[in-house]
């Protein structure tokens, strides 16, 4: 049967955001004022096959920490995708 997860990579609380930074001072230039806090980071879609979701999300937890995210400067969080895959 075939899973499907989303990975959402984001570096750690704390740690300097340049990307958001330059997002978040372009926003105002645009119209947008009302946005206080921008943080950029990665989205990441994942179909495995796996005979049951609880060993596929164990799967996709393994390489998110030891491949997808950086764990030094970045967390990441797994949801549930769209469900099972036909």
């Amino acid at each position: 049967m075939k899973f499907r997860f989303e990975v959402v990579v984001t570096l750690k609380e704390g740690l300097l955001d340049p990307q958001g930074k330059a997002i978040l001072d372009a926003l105002p230039t645009l119209g947008w004022n009302g946005v206080s806090e921008v943080r950029v980071g990665k989205h990441i879609e994942l179909v495995l096959e796996s005979d049951d979701e609880a060993t596929a999300r164990a799967e996709v937890e393994e390489m998110a920490r030891r491949f997808l995210a950086n764990p030094v400067i970045e967390e990441f969080r797994i949801l549930p995708g769209h469900g099972a895959e036909p």
